[in-house]
């Protein structure tokens, strides 16, 4: 009898299996699924990075100027940079 899923160890567990190619999440852009988008206030950003961690798609990148911004083809527009965003330096808008 199998023991329930909170049972196993992590190392107790099945691996996954990929059904493309390594590293072809890239040719997927998944902006389009997008409701809102994540707006930097550069006044207010202090370049710590929380947004560019927090971010669960690797849709936040760091400009030349060391300010933030996010790649549109990729970002869900979950909102977890401005939740994330002590400074307040990110608001999620309409697009």
């Amino acid at each position: 009898m199998a023991k329930p899923m909170e049972q196993y160890k992590w190392h107790e567990l099945n691996a996954g299996c990929v059904i493309d190619e390594p590293g072809s999440a890239s040719e997927y852009k998944t902006g389009s699924w997008r409701v809102q988008k994540p707006v930097w206030d550069d006044s207010k950003c202090i370049k710590c990075g929380v947004c560019w961690m927090f971010c669960p798609d690797a849709a936040i990148y760091q400009k030349k100027d060391g300010y933030f911004e996010a790649n549109l083809d990729y970002c869900k527009g979950c909102g977890i940079c401005a939740r994330e965003c002590w400074p307040c330096a990110i608001t999620m808008v309409e697009g």
